[in-house]
């Protein structure tokens, strides 16, 4: 009761009761800009951690304020990222200005000052200044901040980037406003970075967070899933789409989605229900379910996976409420009828061998194995999906059973009219960027690729490709400063589950091990991101959908944590 009663939890009820009952259309929409000011007040009232863990569990429940009735679709959580880095920033940066800025003065005045003042005293006499050598300093301070923050540097090179690109744009002000859109994207993880790094012990706290967000997607599928056997085709359309996503998303969205959504799978006059929950879409729903996976895993496995003794099966029973809620996860993860999601889970089998392979410990073989296992239910679970997925559902009675076995059939049909419009997409991207490889043809401004309106972007518009698409927009630099971030957190990921494997008596690294919570819980969460990242990025070969505000908050969310779980010199001892 007295867990209830804690500001962050009534708020957040508050927050879940508001906005479902504006969503169901039980109250207006007008309920949502006091709400707002509500969980503005609430964010800058309290401490900056709970602030934060309030942000991540909200993210899937951000609704849009109805400012007028031509601007109703700006998202809350714009405004709570925005107050949340501001206060991070007040708090962290303010003593820290004068302390930076002397050093950077120092530094930038005489680079070299440390290295000359040590040949004086070796040789006895002072040296002369070498011509060009405070330029020369420059740049080797450059080279070893970049090395020290080599992350940092690929956000601000993708940044420049993407606003030199605006110089080749054909809508300069969509770009600006995707520019913006992204910075603002990434202000909350920046936050959640600087916590972990400074209070490792914080993680458990935000994966317990980003496990409610994942609650709350999966209850709201489950809902509208039932959803589907109780009303007919109609009368579900304008409940899910005029009513829920007119409460979540606005006015301007509700004819993009009710004109071009994903929400079905057609097999001639036959459709089955394509499971997409708070979410605009049914691709960017799996996603998040996904990637709330490895809190799943972490918070309920920490304690069972290595008990001594004890073999996974036998483990299993006392945690059945965890294989229950796997099982619907992967199970909504099928439902969605997202193809991609289906397939891209050969990413990280495909690259667990190898993975087991270069672990140094029978301990992370292990682990990595009996994480492995978890992958395969997910197959398992298309037995269940199929008899779904066949039933009648809006009251209308199909004559086909085969609508799961036909959609898994046509992942290799480059002849269905999905695939065949991917691939003709994926040539006019490729031509675009052979055409414009240096700044791609402006951020934001992707539909120019297929000749359509930029305001396309908006209702999808993409390269269905995250790699095609960014290198179509900024050029082949860009992509390579994005997969430069991807590939430093996945393998800075890689670095936190195998320095979790051995207890050191060094200094820095063993006050570092002692500040987090449990060693096998680390090590869970680290793997198991790991796979799941890997699951997200290869469907990126299918999709654009990390562009969604949600999906890329989540990912966005789960790859600070681990970054700031990475041990680094900055971390010693009191002692050091």
């Amino acid at each position: 009761m007295s867990t209830l009663r804690k500001p962050i939890n009534l708020v957040f009820l508050a927050q879940v009761l508001v906005v479902f009952m504006v969503a169901f259309g039980v109250i207006p929409r007008t309920i949502i800009l006091p709400l707002a000011i509500l969980m503005a007040i609430f964010v800058l009232w309290a401490d900056l951690e709970t602030s934060t863990a309030f942000f991540i569990r909200s993210v899937p429940i951000f609704v849009a304020i109805p400012f007028t009735s031509y601007f109703d679709s700006f998202s809350i959580w714009r405004i709570a990222s925005g107050l949340i880095f501001l206060k991070w920033f007040y708090k962290s940066a303010r003593g820290e200005v004068k302390t930076v800025s002397k050093s950077a003065i120092h530094l930038l005045e005489n680079p070299r000052a440390k290295a000359t003042t040590e040949r004086e005293r070796e040789s006895g006499e002072p040296s002369r200044a070498n011509p060009g050598s405070r330029v020369g300093g420059m740049a080797d301070l450059l080279i070893a901040k970049i090395r020290k923050y080599p992350i940092a540097s690929l956000l601000i090179l993708f940044i420049l980037l993407s606003l030199l690109s605006l110089l080749v744009a054909n809508d300069f002000f969509t770009g600006i406003k995707r520019i913006i859109y992204l910075i603002n994207l990434s202000l909350v993880p920046i936050v959640i970075y600087d916590l972990i790094k400074k209070s490792p012990t914080l993680t458990k706290k935000f994966l317990s967070n980003i496990l409610i967000s994942g609650f709350i997607v999966a209850g709201v599928g489950l809902a509208q899933l039932i959803s589907a056997y109780l009303v007919p085709l109609n009368a579900f359309l304008d409940f899910w789409g005029n009513t829920v996503q007119l409460g979540f998303y606005g006015y301007q969205w509700v004819g993009i989605a009710m004109e071009g959504n994903t929400w079905f799978a057609y097999f001639g006059d036959q459709l089955s229900l394509r499971v997409f929950s708070t979410f605009p879409d049914s691709h960017s729903f799996p996603v998040y379910l996904l990637m709330t996976i490895p809190s799943l895993l972490t918070l309920a496995w920490s304690k069972v996976i290595h008990i001594q003794g004890r073999t996974l099966y036998e483990s299993c029973p006392q945690r059945a409420w965890l294989t229950i809620l796997l099982s619907t996860f992967y199970l909504l993860a099928i439902l969605s009828g997202t193809r991609g999601i289906w397939l891209a889970i050969l990413g990280p089998l495909l690259t667990l061998p190898f993975l087991i392979r270069y672990s140094q410990t029978k301990e992370n073989k292990t682990t990595l194995k009996k994480l492995g296992l978890l992958l395969l239910p997910f197959f398992a679970l298309f037995v269940i999906a199929f008899p779904i997925m066949s039933s009648n559902q809006f009251w209308v009675e199909k004559e086909n059973n085969q609508i799961l076995a036909k959609r898994i059939r046509s992942i290799l049909d480059l002849n269905e009219t999905s695939n065949s419009g991917r691939v003709e997409i994926w040539k006019k991207t490729a031509a675009s960027i052979i055409k414009h490889p240096l700044l791609g043809v402006g951020i934001g401004n992707f539909p120019t690729v297929l000749s359509q309106h930029t305001d396309l972007a908006k209702a999808g518009s993409s390269a269905h490709n995250l790699y095609l698409n960014i290198a179509a927009e900024i050029g082949l630099v860009g992509l390579l400063a994005a997969l430069g971030i991807l590939a430093i957190i996945l393998k800075r990921g890689w670095a936190v589950f195998t320095s979790f494997s051995f207890s050191t008596n060094q200094g820095s690294t063993r006050y570092f091990l002692q500040k987090v919570p449990g060693r096998t819980f680390i090590k869970i969460y680290s793997a198991a991101l790991l796979l799941y990242s890997l699951w997200v990025l290869f469907y990126s070969l299918t999709d654009a959908i990390l562009f969604d505000e949600r999906a890329f908050l989540i990912f966005a969310i789960n790859s600070a944590i681990i970054l700031g779980l990475y041990p680094t010199h900055n971390q010693q001892s009191p002692s050091a």
